[in-house]
């Protein structure tokens, strides 16, 4: 078949992927859909087959293939198609860029996986399980390499319906004088290795035996052959996985502990159990129902670097970092960048403390409200659960089910609370704040306004979570573009911020972080970078100079200093906040990733190139080792080693570098995506630099065109890109051509400029 390189005169074979006792794996182009799918093809049969036997497999086959291609969810491999070419039968499935979970171990092996991720995995495939259980589907060989994870953080387990297969096709291997057929002896469930029916509970068990490989680093029973790996699962108690690392919570242990029983009935009951103990464990602890509640014993400052308040997530130093009167105070949330990595928040949580007790300036307190009705603590409680759900979901990035979850919330917390009541209201606000992160910052704006009147009238105008609520508005106003409006609501939020709470209070300075982030994309460079060494000033005296938000605000400053030209200076900003934020919260953070990244650019616009490159080497080898090799931020190193490579006149590896960062942006972003456009501008420079200006006028058309589609005839970039192409029809000798370009694209600008734009 792979002679042929085409399958049913369809399916194009580009390059194998991956091989197993069962076949392999390639990646394919779909010639009728214009797109690329992975494609297994499982091995022929030997010759010790019938052809009766030959045609009992085919059938069975095509019955396990429809039942797989039936499965429609988000945590499970989408089957396009299937059948037989030349005698192999194949599948046809969707093609999933990232890495298996036996990959991820092996890429983390000196670093495990944290807590936070191991949870991640087990709700997606806890609720892949609790599907596919539900339509009466077994998996059977359950395992790290059969579950994957993409470069967005989705889990999708893989291959339904193929372990059966390989039983009947005789692939597996057995054990000598048992008779006893393998799967993969570290994950086979004590009911499997007898050779006794399986149900779903023997896919817990082997699920238990991931997660336990997942959190600790080895399988729960890691020995020296394959049969004493089975008399292990069938005879011994595993170890408890905290005698392997202390930092698992103590429910997790008892979850993978209970999916380890030896009987099945002793394991939970479905997956559907499963996901609501995983639940329980994480949640329960952390819901605060109320907005404005007495303060925690326990209360954590909020960072900054969320735009919402988090709650902690482990038990806080005996040694406060803060004096006792900034306990429960809101930080608030930074204007651009990564989060904190902190438990996800609970945003219903207000002010606390002697901060709740001062009156507003600026507006009488409501007149009293009649309560809603208190709901069933049941249903309360459940709501609880879902409300954290998506803020565990919005932490790890996966904002829009988070959004999802959230709205869902909000409507049966409006049924059981009334539209006015705090907890309905805070759901609304994230359901603001999901859309923000999706991309649709209109709608993000229409739900904080209404979030804000409501609170207005609730809480009245000067309250914290009226307050906050209209300081999002700001934000999004910002997204948009409406930078003018934008300023006008960040003014009006904080000279209400600091009538009610003072100059110093970490709300006041979250406010005025964000102004002066604002005040850059007015282009009043030096108003913004004189606000933000304010601010950063104030943060350090309040919080301390190593605190994630004094160190956020630090970095705007470097931006704001690279803006001005100050380039040696924003150099130092950022070499020390990369400095501090390793100290602070590891060298593998994505916060001091993101500041090496900085450094970097910094030292390239000082001419410093080699000195880039090899800090670029470096921050792509740790971004692929913590992120994976096609992570947007990975290919954003990679890309920054591609332009110090062509400015220190290594063209020929410069435009490879290009060429393979922009293959990669297109597969996963899209042809028209600006980080793609970018990569084959980058691509066009090396062609021009080797001479090549034909293929480079080609290049920079492609990138003009897009641009042009997206963005229109005359935004900025744009007509750069124009002007990039008239200059290479001048390189080429068309001089009247280019003229004519240039002097389009400068009528272009002239116009933009007298519309004010």
């Amino acid at each position: 078949m792979a002679e042929s390189r085409l399958i049913q005169g369809r399916y194009r074979l580009l390059d194998p992927i991956g091989r197993g006792g069962m076949g392999e794996v390639w990646r394919a182009r779909d010639e009728s859909l214009g797109r690329h799918v992975a494609v297994k093809c499982l091995k022929p049969l030997g010759p010790h087959h019938d052809p009766s036997f030959a045609r009992v497999l085919r059938e069975r086959f095509r019955r396990e293939a429809r039942v797989a291609a039936a499965l429609q969810h988000r945590g499970v491999t989408v089957v396009h198609d299937f059948g037989e070419a030349d005698g192999v039968l194949y599948l046809v499935m969707e093609l999933l860029e990232g890495h298996n979970l036996g990959q991820l171990l092996e890429e983390n092996r000196e670093h495990r996986l944290p807590v936070a991720e191991v949870l991640d995995i087990a709700d997606q495939v806890t609720a892949a399980l609790a599907y596919t259980h539900q339509q009466s589907i077994v998996h059977r060989d359950l395992k790290p390499a059969n579950i994957m994870r993409l470069a967005d953080g989705t889990v999708k387990i893989c291959d339904f319906g193929i372990a059966r297969l390989g039983h009947d096709i005789g692939f597996t291997s057995r054990l000598t004088g048992t008779g006893v057929a393998m799967g993969t002896p570290h994950y086979m469930s004590p009911e499997q290795i007898a050779g006794a029916e399986v149900d779903q509970r023997s896919d817990l068990y082997s699920f238990g035996c991931v997660l336990y490989e997942i959190a600790t680093g080895a399988p729960p029973f890691d020995l020296g052959d394959a049969w004493a790996i089975l008399v292990g699962h069938r005879d011994t108690a595993p170890e408890p996985p905290r005698s392997h690392r202390a930092d698992l919570p103590e429910y997790l242990e008892r979850i993978i502990l209970d999916l380890l029983a030896k009987e099945p009935e002793q394991r939970p009951r479905d997956a559907r159990e499963l996901a609501r103990r995983i639940t329980a464990g994480r949640t329960a602890p952390l819901y605060v129902p109320t907005v404005v509640a007495p303060p925690h014993p326990a209360a954590a400052p909020r960072s900054a670097t969320s735009r919402f308040p988090p709650r902690p997530e482990q038990p806080p130093s005996r040694e406060p970092r803060l004096p006792s009167w900034t306990q429960g105070m809101t930080t608030g949330h930074k204007a651009g960048g990564a989060g904190w990595p902190g438990t996800p928040p609970d945003t219903s949580a207000g002010l606390t403390g002697a901060w709740t007790t001062r009156p507003s300036t600026t507006a009488p307190p409501p007149a009293p409200r009649a309560e809603p009705p208190a709901p069933a603590a049941e249903s309360a409680t459940a709501l609880t659960a879902r409300h954290n759900t998506g803020l565990n979901l919005g932490r790890l990035g996966r904002w829009t089910e988070a959004g999802e979850v959230h709205r869902a919330v909000a409507a049966e917390r409006e049924r059981l609370l009334g539209p006015d009541h705090p907890d309905t209201l805070a759901s609304r606000y994230e359901v603001g704040f999901s859309l923000s992160r999706t991309g649709r910052p209109a709608e993000a704006l229409g739900e904080y306004a209404r979030v804000a009147q409501a609170r207005e009238r609730v809480l009245g105008v000067g309250h914290p979570d009226t307050l906050a609520a209209r300081q999002e508005m700001a934000y999004v106003l910002g997204q948009l573009g409406r930078h003018l409006e934008a300023h006008q609501a960040y003014t009006s939020v904080l000279a209400a911020r600091e009538r009610a709470m003072g100059p110093d209070h970490p709300d006041t300075l979250r406010c005025r972080h964000n102004l002066a982030f604002n005040l850059s994309r007015l282009g009043r460079l030096e108003d913004s970078y004189r606000m933000a060494a304010d601010v950063a000033a104030a943060r350090a005296r309040v919080l301390g100079p190593a605190h994630p938000d004094t160190l956020v605000t630090r970095y705007e400053v470097a931006y704001a200093l690279g803006q001005l030209g100050r380039w040696p200076e924003a150099l130092h900003t950022y070499q020390e906040v990369a400095a501090a934020r390793a100290r602070a919260l590891g060298p593998d953070h994505p916060d001091t990733l993101a500041a090496r990244y900085e450094v970097g650019i910094s030292l390239g616009r000082l001419g410093r190139s080699a000195q880039a490159l090899e800090l670029y080497r470096s921050l792509v080898a740790d971004r692929t080792r913590a992120q994976g090799a096609t992570h947007p931020e990975t290919l954003r190193a990679r890309h920054g080693l591609g332009v110090n490579l062509g400015r220190l006149g290594r063209w020929e590896e410069a435009l490879a570098e290009s060429r393979d960062v922009c293959a990669i942006r297109e597969r996963a972003l899209g042809p028209g995506h600006p980080d793609t456009l970018v990569s084959r501008r980058e691509v066009a420079v090396g062609l021009g630099w080797l001479g090549r200006w034909a293929d480079a006028l080609t290049e920079y058309r492609r990138v003009a065109e897009a641009r042009e589609r997206v963005l229109g005839t005359d935004h900025p970039d744009t007509l750069a890109a124009r002007g990039d192409e008239a200059h290479c029809l001048e390189q080429l000798g068309h001089a009247r051509e280019a003229a004519e370009l240039y002097r389009r694209v400068a009528d272009l600008r002239r116009r933009r400029a007298a519309e004010g734009r």
